[in-house]
């Protein structure tokens, strides 16, 4: 079955039939006014790296080594008491890391959709889902989000309860892709408000209502590692973005006006190399134990990265767990009077190629830093979608969504 005829190969599996009397059922509950959720009906697909009853999980690998988790993790079992309509399973890359899947972009099938969310990027963004679930420890929300054009958030560290999900590393987290910002937090909402966070973490979101729009105070325009590789289109885009909220009474700062912001970017220029070291160390226990049982359904790239996390001392695992927190104090210190940051969510249009998923650097920023980021598909470069990345301050998921608001209505108007 190829993703409902668009050939975009970002299904796994699909259950049309059961999401459909999911959605009749929805149907007669809000006929009668006793609805479950905003989502009550949705159809909504789910990162084959989350434990989902009655599907396979693959965790980007052949079918070999696919297992029948028996019942729902934590997110995929809230959405379903949410009411929403689990449509399928969506393509991810080999254990949720590098070695991409074979979906195509919906806006151009020679192009990466970025990963490693990418069946869930690539089928809101075509269109086919209104909503769908991801998963990031480095810019596996973000990047994709803003390949496919889709709204794409990434929750505070431990905001969204991630039992089940096959996924124990200490910058993951699970995020949502939609269709509008409506839609985005609609879905982590419903998620939140029934399983909560991880086990001794707040949820992200829990508010009762979507934020109104909100002008924030104060942002900071941050140039992320990879800077120099982001194209002309994208840097002129986001200087546009200064300087409409300027002209709207925002206060927007930068390296050359606040000496804190010059800090933050170069205590983040070593994020991507350090950040995947953090989640091999973490990982390579995963990755060598299914290597060990079938060692033909691992590629050799991810048995690279497993091969580097094993060989990655604990003093150096502990040095690096030292330069977060440090990368985290600082941050910290800019956010003490700055509402959000912003920046792109990748450096340009999604490359040419399926071999891979893009350059990660511009997404990972909120990963490292535990953060909530949002990316809003309002940029593009080559005639191809591209995303503005917003970052809050750890725990600032409800406010992040109003500042979003304001500033994706705020630009649109110009």
């Amino acid at each position: 079955y190829k993703t409902t005829g668009h050939g975009l190969n970002a299904f796994v599996t699909v259950s049309i039939d059961l999401a459909r009397r999911s959605a009749d059922r929805a149907s007669e509950r809000w006929r009668d006014g006793r609805q479950l959720s905003p989502i009550d009906g949705m159809p909504i697909g789910i990162k084959d790296v989350l434990d989902s009853y009655g599907d396979c999980t693959s965790l980007g690998l052949p079918p070999a080594v696919r297992r029948d988790p028996g019942f729902d993790s934590a997110a995929v079992w809230a959405l379903r008491r949410a009411g929403a309509a689990v449509f399928g399973k969506t393509k991810t890359t080999e254990f949720a890391m590098t070695y991409p899947a074979d979906t195509v972009n919906p806006h151009d099938r020679t192009r990466t959709p970025g990963g490693s969310s990418s069946g869930s990027a690539a089928a809101v963004g075509a269109g086919i889902l209104p909503s769908t679930l991801g998963t990031q420890g480095i810019a596996s929300v973000i990047r994709p989000g803003s390949f496919c054009g889709t709204y794409a958030y990434k929750p505070t560290f431990g905001g969204i309860n991630r039992g089940g999900a096959n996924d124990a590393m200490s910058q993951s987290v699970i995020g949502v892709l939609a269709a509008s910002v409506e839609d985005t937090w609609a879905t982590a909402s419903a998620i939140c408000s029934r399983a909560g966070g991880d086990a001794g973490h707040r949820p992200a979101v829990m508010a009762s209502a979507l934020a109104a729009p909100a002008r924030p105070t104060r942002v900071a325009i941050v140039e992320t590692p990879g800077w120099s590789s982001a194209s002309e289109a994208a840097w002129t885009q986001l200087d546009g973005v200064g300087e409409v909220l300027s002209r709207n009474g925002v206060d927007v700062i930068d390296r050359t006006r606040d000496n804190r912001v010059d800090e933050l970017e170069r205590a983040l220029a070593d994020s991507l190399p350090n950040g995947r070291a953090i989640t091999g160390y973490e990982a390579s226990w995963m990755i060598n134990a299914v290597a060990d049982q079938y060692p033909l359904a691992v590629s050799s790239l991810s048995k690279q990265r497993g091969d580097a996390g094993l060989s990655l001392t604990y003093e150096r695992y502990a040095a690096l767990l030292e330069w977060r927190r440090g990368l985290r104090r600082v941050y910290a210190e800019l956010m003490s009077d700055v509402d959000c940051l912003i920046a792109l969510s990748a450096p340009g249009a999604a490359p040419i190629g399926l071999s891979s998923t893009g350059d990660a650097s511009f997404g990972v920023i909120s990963s490292v830093l535990g953060s909530p980021a949002i990316s809003l598909p309002v940029f593009e470069d080559e005639g191809l979608p591209l995303g503005l990345q917003l970052v809050g301050a750890a725990g600032s998921d409800d406010e992040l969504f109003g500042w979003a608001r304001w500033i994706d209505d705020t630009h649109a108007g110009r």
